[in-house]
């Protein structure tokens, strides 16, 4: 059978953390494979990996227009997620699996881990001889994806981050006091950062931000939060729940011995981190005001908190590895990619899946200011395109009242 004309079924599935966009990437893949005749049908697996392993499918084919539609505008995934590293006797099962339903692409949306699997099939499959078109479809709120600028799911990820910490920033301001946010962040620091875009007045926060790629220091921690807490009256923090010791241990890693299949320890959903924090500012300093709140999960699956531009590539990143698919003999992953010059503009390019698999990249450090507890105006000016504009907050004026 010529490469260039492999018919056959497509399988598509998700993995890892939802985000408010992935959908929209499973969507643009299911409506260009309706276009090419050499795929045959598309399938579903539910919950990733294991759903193939189960052959636990739907019949995406028969889905309606507007059901597509409307599903590529719901947040979390669609189809289910899960977090397995398949083995060799799983990639074996799962090539007879293929083989029953006549499964010819094969398409992973995902993360680095999820990248991983990927290659790993993908390897397995030229081993067993079955020939299968493989394609990973970047996701991850955390941006970390290496080959790419950004990463489907991040700006709209960052956008509920900046949004929640304008409101954040607004309670600090009518209640006075030190408020610690902990953002999901394991190894890199974008979204994080992403709360530097809720600034909009010279005071507002948050006023400190402290994120994986720079070591945690408790005592420079505590005279931070003092002195911002002696200027403004109020402290507003950003934390990256990755934060790691001078040995780069996480901080949060003592409070949790959770681990998932590809070895990741677990530290979102738990207020140990925040609470920890708090308590140093109670300790070291007289503030006597000091709360703290994880994000968790929230910052995943929001609705209505969606940025235009993270949406329409993430439709497009879809697209794209299905065009790529039924070309002829290609594996690889779809990367965006940023063009040099002040306006925003990107393209996309195909790279290999070991490019992106399982390794990560961090923030740069023209992102991150010297004493690392804060960003760079090259940080706001890369994430403000991928957000998109973000709502105004108002302020009275402040006129002065005399006596009569």
């Amino acid at each position: 059978m010529a490469a260039a004309k492999l018919k056959g079924n497509m399988l598509i599935a998700q993995s890892g953390g939802p985000t408010m966009v992935i959908n929209q990437s499973l969507i643009g893949a299911v409506e260009e494979a309706r276009k090419h005749p050499q795929i045959t049908g598309v399938l579903g697996a539910r919950h990733g990996i294991q759903g193939i392993l189960d052959a636990d499918f739907v019949d995406l084919s028969r889905e309606r227009q507007t059901t597509l539609e409307a599903v590529a505008a719901t947040p979390s995934s669609a189809l289910g997620s899960v977090r397995k590293k398949p083995t060799h006797e799983d990639c074996l099962r799962l090539f007879e699996i293929m083989q029953q339903y006549d499964v010819r692409y094969f398409f992973y949306i995902g993360g680095n881990d999820s990248a991983e699997t990927a290659f790993i099939v993908n390897s397995e499959a030229q081993k067993a001889g079955y020939e299968l078109r493989c394609f990973h479809i970047p996701k991850t709120i955390d941006n970390d994806l290496r080959e790419n600028d950004h990463t489907p799911g991040f700006g709209s990820g960052a956008r509920f981050v900046a949004m929640a910490f304008m409101g954040d920033n607004l309670d600090n301001r009518a209640l006075p006091g030190v408020k610690i946010n902990v953002v999901m962040g394991r190894h890199a620091g974008f979204l994080t950062a992403s709360s530097a875009l809720a600034r909009q007045y010279p005071d507002d926060g948050p006023h400190l931000i402290y994120l994986p790629e720079r070591p945690f220091h408790i005592e420079q921690f505590a005279d931070d939060v003092r002195n911002v807490y002696r200027r403004y009256g109020r402290c507003v923090v950003a934390v990256s729940e990755g934060i790691t010791d001078k040995d780069g241990t996480p901080i949060a890693a003592a409070y949790t011995t959770e681990v998932d299949s590809h070895g990741n320890v677990q530290l979102s959903g738990t207020g140990a981190l925040g609470d920890l924090l708090a308590n140093i500012i109670r300790q070291k300093t007289d503030i006597k005001r000091v709360r703290a709140d994880t994000f968790g999960y929230l910052q995943r699956s929001f609705p209505g908190v969606v940025s235009p531009v993270d949406a329409r590539e993430a439709r497009q990143v879809g697209r794209l590895a299905v065009r790529y698919a039924v070309k002829g003999d290609l594996d690889g992953s779809i990367a965006i990619k940023r063009r040099r010059g002040k306006r925003y503009s990107i393209y996309y390019e195909l790279v290999p899946l070991a490019n992106v698999a399982r390794e990560t990249r961090h923030m740069p450090d023209n992102f991150i200011n010297r004493k690392g507890n804060n960003v760079t105006a090259a940080f706001i000016n890369y994430a403000r395109p991928i957000l998109g504009p973000l709502p105004r907050m108002a302020r009275f004026h402040g006129y002065s009242v005399k006596k009569r």
